[in-house]
This record gives C-alpha cells, structure tokens and sequence, in this order.
C-alpha cells in the first residue's frame, strides 16, 4: 500500500482510531509511515457572494491537484438568492489534501465552518490482502487437483469448490479495490451558501439597458394591476352587502311615491305587490 499523508487535527490524532473536530487557524498535518492506510473525509461550509463562481473556482482546484467532483448539488432560489446554495462532493489525492483544503476553506470567499475526519484502517487493509492470497492460493491448489480427479463426481466436487471459491474472491477484490481508493483520495463535502448582499447584487445586475427598462415597466404595470384587483376583491362584499341594504329602502320610496300619486281615497297598494 502506497504512503499516505495522515492531517493531525489541532496538532495530533490519536493512531488506530479516528480523529475529528474543527480545523482552526493553527491545524497541522503530518505524515504517517508508509505501511499506514488512512481514509481521509472533510467537511467545509463557506460563505460565497457569487455560488456559481465560487463552485467552478472549487472544481478547478480539485482538477489542478489531480482530483475530481463525485456530485454537485445545485439550489438556486431566483426569488431569494440569499438562500441559494451549491452542494460539491470533492476527490481530492491524498498526497495533495492537506493543500487543497486550506486553498477550498480560504480562497472561495468566508469559511463558516470545517471539520476533519481521519480514519486508520491499516488493519482492514491488511486483512482483506491477507484473504486475497489465501484464496487465490486456495484456487490454484483446487485447479492442480482437478487436473487428477479420476471420477466424474469428484470432478464436480472440486469445480463446485473451485466456483465458490472464486466468488469469494471477487468479493475480497472489490473490497480491495473500495478500499484502494478511499484511501488514495479523500473526501471533500463543500457547502456553498449565498451571502446576505446576494439579493441586492443580483438586482443592480439585472437593472440597465433597454431590456432591463422594459422589464421594470412590466413588472410596474403587473402591480399595478394586481393592486387595483386587490382593491376590488377587497370592496366587492361591502358592495354586495350595500345592495342588499338599500334594496328594501329604494322599494319603500317607489311604494311612497305611487300612493301620492293615486290620493283620492284609493287604498295604497301593498308595497310588496310592486314589480
């Protein structure tokens, strides 16, 4: 197994066990022994006034060191970008970590938080080596005695073992090559949130130019509508509420005036006989 370089959380990590907690100003890193197996993983929150620049800017420094982004996770908010934010999960090498690190947590904009995490598996990684001969010299031994099996029978037998064998060991292999991995790159989970000025920027970008009046236009038009039928909709129950209310009065003025008109001694009609 390749050397790999070990981060010491606030100066020293604890060896065979894994180590955490907030990386500050003053975090060193050291280098373990090349017989070491360690799975690097780091956790960076920054504050960004421009996340879509800030994210490229993430995905050039992980490609310079040799690294690449696994997934990204975009959460745009057009109505409130402040409250944009931009997910990136970075493999970075481990020879570079340390350095890539400080240049992610530094140079995209403020660093609100940061965690490290360092795990030894030297013992895992030993383990499953040492499965991995045995079972291949298992499969070689099988494959000399299937050579001199006389009878159909032990010929099956020992394919069978031959077989289950050799998925044993493809399992072995992928944990292997799982393992190989994890600790050739770390890993780099970068939360990208939009700053409190996000807002006004990208207002004072969208103003200007001919475009950019007619828009205003548009949109002042838009509220104006939609302030006068708020208006409306507001006074439309008074309205109706108004009419059932003068109704009764404008049918008692119109049963008045047609018993002034036939005075005489002629009984008024029944004002509720009145079209």
């Amino acid at each position: 197994m390749a050397a790999q370089p070990r981060a010491a959380v606030g100066g020293s990590a604890a060896h065979g066990s894994a180590a955490s907690g907030p990386a500050g100003p003053g975090t060193s890193l050291t280098v373990q022994p090349a017989t070491s197996s360690i799975i690097y993983t780091a956790s960076v929150t920054v504050r960004a006034t421009d996340l879509t620049r800030a994210a490229s800017q993430a995905t050039q420094l992980a490609r310079a060191a040799g690294g690449y982004v696994s997934s990204e996770n975009t959460a745009l908010n057009r109505a409130h970008p402040d409250r944009s934010t931009i997910s990136l999960q970075l493999k970075i090498p481990a020879s570079a970590y340390p350095a890539t690190l400080g240049a992610l947590s530094s140079q995209l904009g403020t660093r609100l938080a940061m965690s490290q995490h360092a795990q030894d598996v030297t013992q895992t990684v030993a383990d499953v080596t040492s499965r991995v001969t045995s079972a291949q010299a298992a499969i070689s031994q099988l494959r000399a005695l299937l050579r001199h099996a006389g009878s159909v029978s032990s010929l099956l037998t020992v394919q069978n073992q031959i077989n289950d064998q050799e998925s044993s060991l493809e399992s072995l292999l992928a944990q292997q090559r799982a393992l190989t991995h994890e600790t050739s790159f770390a890993t780099v989970t970068m939360l990208l949130v939009a700053s409190p000025h996000a807002r006004h920027h990208a207002r004072h970008q969208a103003a200007g130019g001919f475009v950019g009046g007619l828009k205003a236009g548009w949109h002042g038009l838009v509220r104006a509508v939609s302030v006068v039928l708020t208006g409306a909709g507001a006074a439309l129950p008074f309205a109706v509420l108004a009419a059932v209310l003068a109704y009764p009065a404008y049918r008692t003025r119109r049963w008045y005036l047609h018993r002034r008109s036939a005075s005489g001694g002629t009984a008024p009609p029944n004002p509720a006989a009145q079209p």
